[in-house]
Protein backbone atom coordinates (compact mmCIF):
# COMPACT_ATOMS: atom_id res chain seq x y z
CA UNK A 1 0.00 0.00 0.00
CA UNK A 2 0.86 3.39 0.38
CA UNK A 3 3.09 5.34 2.58
CA UNK A 4 2.03 9.01 3.16
CA UNK A 5 4.77 9.71 5.55
CA UNK A 6 7.39 8.54 2.70
CA UNK A 7 9.43 11.38 0.97
CA UNK A 8 8.51 9.28 -1.97
CA UNK A 9 5.69 11.05 -3.66
CA UNK A 10 2.40 10.01 -3.40
CA UNK A 11 1.97 9.61 -7.34
CA UNK A 12 5.39 8.04 -7.78
CA UNK A 13 4.16 5.32 -5.47
CA UNK A 14 1.01 4.74 -7.00
CA UNK A 15 2.93 3.91 -10.48
CA UNK A 16 5.32 1.59 -8.94
CA UNK A 17 2.09 0.30 -6.94
CA UNK A 18 0.25 -0.64 -9.91
CA UNK A 19 3.98 -2.02 -11.36
CA UNK A 20 3.82 -4.52 -8.43
CA UNK A 21 0.07 -5.60 -9.50
CA UNK A 22 0.98 -5.72 -13.67
CA UNK A 23 4.35 -8.00 -12.27
CA UNK A 24 2.50 -10.00 -9.82
CA UNK A 25 -0.03 -11.30 -12.68
CA UNK A 26 -3.09 -8.87 -10.99
CA UNK A 27 -3.43 -7.12 -14.25
CA UNK A 28 -2.80 -8.81 -17.41
CA UNK A 29 -1.61 -8.02 -21.02
CA UNK A 30 -4.75 -5.43 -22.35
CA UNK A 31 -6.22 -5.34 -18.94
CA UNK A 32 -7.92 -1.97 -18.02
CA UNK A 33 -6.32 -0.49 -14.93
CA UNK A 34 -7.83 1.21 -12.15
CA UNK A 35 -9.03 4.91 -13.03
CA UNK A 36 -7.28 8.00 -11.90
CA UNK A 37 -10.90 8.12 -9.86
CA UNK A 38 -11.37 4.58 -8.86
CA UNK A 39 -7.15 4.58 -7.17
CA UNK A 40 -8.40 8.02 -5.31
CA UNK A 41 -11.07 6.14 -3.76
CA UNK A 42 -8.98 3.02 -3.12
CA UNK A 43 -6.31 5.37 -1.31
CA UNK A 44 -8.21 8.32 -0.39
CA UNK A 45 -5.92 10.52 -2.46
CA UNK A 46 -6.78 13.45 -5.23
CA UNK A 47 -7.33 12.03 -8.60
CA UNK A 48 -4.90 14.45 -9.93
CA UNK A 49 -2.07 12.87 -7.79
CA UNK A 50 -3.58 9.25 -9.27
CA UNK A 51 -3.45 10.33 -12.44
CA UNK A 52 -0.02 11.47 -12.35
CA UNK A 53 1.22 8.30 -11.41
CA UNK A 54 -0.84 6.35 -14.21
CA UNK A 55 0.51 9.12 -16.87
CA UNK A 56 4.24 7.82 -15.54
CA UNK A 57 3.43 4.09 -16.71
CA UNK A 58 2.40 5.85 -20.13
CA UNK A 59 4.88 7.76 -20.64
CA UNK A 60 7.10 4.37 -19.90
CA UNK A 61 4.49 2.60 -22.21
CA UNK A 62 3.60 0.24 -20.03
CA UNK A 63 0.15 1.23 -19.91
CA UNK A 64 -1.73 2.68 -23.29
CA UNK A 65 -5.01 4.43 -24.00
CA UNK A 66 -8.21 3.98 -25.35
CA UNK A 67 -10.16 6.70 -26.36
CA UNK A 68 -13.26 6.97 -23.70
CA UNK A 69 -12.28 3.47 -22.23
CA UNK A 70 -9.32 4.33 -19.77
CA UNK A 71 -5.90 2.88 -19.34
CA UNK A 72 -5.04 -0.60 -20.47
CA UNK A 73 -1.71 -2.61 -19.93
CA UNK A 74 0.73 -2.56 -22.69
CA UNK A 75 1.62 -6.05 -24.43
CA UNK A 76 5.31 -5.99 -23.10
CA UNK A 77 4.41 -4.34 -19.46
CA UNK A 78 6.04 -7.13 -17.69
CA UNK A 79 9.64 -6.78 -19.48
CA UNK A 80 9.62 -2.68 -19.42
CA UNK A 81 9.10 -2.97 -15.98
CA UNK A 82 11.66 -5.62 -15.71
CA UNK A 83 13.87 -3.52 -17.37
CA UNK A 84 13.63 -0.28 -15.90
CA UNK A 85 13.75 -1.77 -12.45
CA UNK A 86 17.01 -3.72 -12.86
CA UNK A 87 18.54 -0.48 -14.95
CA UNK A 88 17.38 2.06 -12.27
CA UNK A 89 16.08 0.50 -9.03
CA UNK A 90 18.51 -1.97 -8.43
CA UNK A 91 21.86 -0.56 -10.00
CA UNK A 92 21.17 2.02 -7.77
CA UNK A 93 20.90 -0.13 -4.66
CA UNK A 94 24.10 -1.76 -5.26
CA UNK A 95 25.86 1.43 -5.54
CA UNK A 96 24.09 2.57 -2.14
CA UNK A 97 25.73 -0.97 -1.52
CA UNK A 98 28.98 -0.28 -2.44
CA UNK A 99 29.25 2.48 -0.95
CA UNK A 100 28.39 1.56 2.58
CA UNK A 101 30.81 -1.85 2.10
CA UNK A 102 33.80 1.25 1.32
CA UNK A 103 32.57 3.03 4.17
CA UNK A 104 32.79 -0.26 6.42
CA UNK A 105 35.78 -1.72 5.46
CA UNK A 106 33.84 -4.42 3.63
CA UNK A 107 36.60 -6.38 0.83
CA UNK A 108 35.00 -7.08 -2.61
CA UNK A 109 34.89 -10.92 -1.94
CA UNK A 110 33.69 -10.38 1.24
CA UNK A 111 30.49 -8.61 -0.15
CA UNK A 112 30.35 -11.09 -3.03
CA UNK A 113 30.16 -13.56 -0.08
CA UNK A 114 27.40 -11.64 1.64
CA UNK A 115 25.25 -11.57 -1.79
CA UNK A 116 25.76 -15.31 -2.25
CA UNK A 117 24.60 -16.17 1.05
CA UNK A 118 21.59 -13.52 0.66
CA UNK A 119 20.92 -15.48 -2.84
CA UNK A 120 21.14 -18.97 -1.02
CA UNK A 121 18.55 -17.89 1.73
CA UNK A 122 16.28 -15.93 -0.16
CA UNK A 123 15.79 -19.59 -2.42
CA UNK A 124 15.60 -21.44 0.85
CA UNK A 125 18.87 -23.83 -0.01
CA UNK A 126 20.05 -23.33 3.24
Amino acid sequence: MLDFDSTKPIYIQISEWLENEILNGQFEENDKVHSQYSLADMFNINPATAAKGLNLLHDDKVLYNRRGLGKFVAENAKQIILAKRKSETLKGLIQDVVIEAHQLKVTEEELIKMIQLSFSEEKGDE
